[in-house]
């Protein structure tokens, strides 16, 4: 893996272009979060494409404002853009997974409303959850067919087309979240963006969860303070917070910067 400080390049890009005529590059935001949609970001590059934005790096890496005077540059130098989203409820319906493949073909179906469809997508990862596997996801408004994907381990980190992708849906997934934390000021998403930062959960426990947050999740409550409370050895005062596992295929958060 290149050093943090390194900026990623362009090789798997060319290797790419050399069959191809547009790449794309894809990753997620959110994935992990207790309150808000899964967003996926997508940038395009064709041959002309040139030198990737300066400061450019794997979102996770760079400072809000840093992130926030990437965006119009990264849209400048792609051949497209856009970001897609899934919403809560539909997290809880169809599962974090097809909820990913959701908000990426809707990323995609912004691009080819604008008349730029890649022709192969670079995705963050080792799994390929954008590819349907089999023919019901075409039933929940996604794309029929999206284009083949070419999986790159640490692809954020990488490559240059998938760091703009990933700094795009993590300015757009944060602003969403300072938006809606006007409406549940009490839970702190402008500061914590849904994340299971400590006054989140203590939020929950409090006041239970929003219409905002992902009910397939298993959200601390009120119950599991008192329970931690009784399994405490005698003596002991302080009570520790309860870890919240995510579901089945979902990430678990790391903290307000995941």
């Amino acid at each position: 893996m290149p050093p943090a400080s390194r900026a990623p390049t362009r090789q798997l890009e060319r290797e790419l272009l050399a069959s191809h005529r547009l790449v794309a590059g894809m990753d997620e935001v959110g994935r992990g979060a207790l309150a808000g949609p899964v967003s996926v970001g997508v940038c395009v590059v064709d041959e002309t494409t040139g030198r990737l934005p300066r400061g450019l790096r794997d979102s996770k890496l760079l400072a809000p404002a840093t992130r926030e005077a990437l965006c119009e540059p990264v849209r400048r130098w792609s051949v497209g853009s856009a970001v897609g989203h899934a919403s809560p409820e539909e997290i809880d319906t169809v599962g974090i997974i097809a909820a990913l493949r959701l908000a990426g073909n809707r990323a995609l179906a912004t691009l080819a409303g604008a008349g730029v469809v890649p022709d192969v997508v670079i995705l963050d990862g080792i799994h390929d959850w954008l590819t349907p596997p089999d023919d019901l996801f075409a039933d929940l408004g996604g794309f029929a067919v999206p284009p083949p994907v070419r999986t790159q381990v640490k692809g954020d980190l990488r490559c240059a087309v998938v760091a703009g992708a990933s700094v795009l849906a993590k300015c757009e997934r944060d602003a969403l979240m300072v938006g809606l934390s006007a409406r549940h000021p009490e839970y702190g998403w402008e500061a914590n963006k849904g994340y299971s930062a400590p006054g989140h959960l203590a939020a929950l426990r409090e006041l239970g969860p929003s219409e905002l947050h992902r009910r397939s999740w298993r959200l601390p409550t009120v119950e599991d303070l008192e329970d931690a409370a009784l399994e405490q050895p005698v003596g002991v005062g302080v009570v520790q917070t309860i870890p919240v596992p995510a579901p089945a295929g979902a990430a678990v958060p790391v903290g307000p910067g995941a």
